[in-house]
């Protein structure tokens, strides 16, 4: 496994994240009657015509390939909501809260009920540009270890998807940051015996270096 040989590797791929996303509950409107339907995760259903009802949304993705439902998109994903969510991105430092799987289930909705889903030109949109300003967060933010000693990193509202993507170069990034403090301190105490040692201010090049190290993948 690549996990095993590359201890920094990505441990979810795209389309295990994607499997994991299928769990999450999403509403739809039957056009056919139906006995619940029995599952180890549950039972769903009865289904009967232009009632909605809940189903996990592997489900839903199944139904509507076979003809047999509409899905109906979740609230978070109208264009007034999304609209929100950007200017606050956009307006705070902060992650708003957003689904944990936004990124999965919009891309699964995209492809299989793209009819059932409002604006959506305007909506597949309005999340490329959430997606844009929150990794533009990811990467500002590491601005924080430029300015003290730091040996860990919380990142709140983070997505399965940016948590996935980010958390091993994160991770890479503070542990070099570690080992070239450790050595700086090291080096410092040879040559000034008789004196503590004390961090020098390399905090702008040392951001450089992690920013370029998170976002090239090597």
């Amino acid at each position: 496994m690549a996990a095993a040989s590359e201890p920094h590797a990505s441990p979810f791929s795209a389309a295990e994240l994607e499997f994991l996303a299928e769990d999450e509950m999403i509403e739809i409107v039957p056009n056919l009657r139906m006995d619940p339907l029995n599952f180890i995760s549950g039972d769903f259903g009865p289904f009967r015509p232009q009632i909605a009802t809940q189903v996990p949304l592997w489900l839903a993705v199944a139904l509507k390939k076979r003809g047999k439902c509409t899905i109906r998109a979740p609230e978070w994903m109208s264009v007034d909501k999304l609209a929100q969510v950007l200017e606050s991105e956009r307006d705070s430092e902060k992650f708003q809260p957003l689904p944990f799987h936004y990124v999965e289930i919009s891309r699964l909705l995209f492809d299989y009920a793209r009819e059932d889903i409002p604006d959506i030109y305007m909506v597949r949109s309005l999340i490329e540009d959430i997606k844009d300003v929150r990794f533009h967060k990811i990467g500002t933010g590491l601005e924080i270890i430029s300015k003290e000693r730091t040996y860990a990193l919380r990142l709140k509202n983070l997505s399965a998807m940016e948590a996935n993507i980010v958390r091993p170069f994160i991770t890479r990034a503070l542990e070099t940051f570690y080992k070239l403090s450790s050595s700086e301190m090291i080096q410092d105490s040879d040559h000034v015996p008789n004196r503590q040692a004390q961090p020098t201010n390399r905090g702008p090049r040392l951001l450089e270096y992690l920013l370029l190290l998170i976002f090239s993948g090597n």
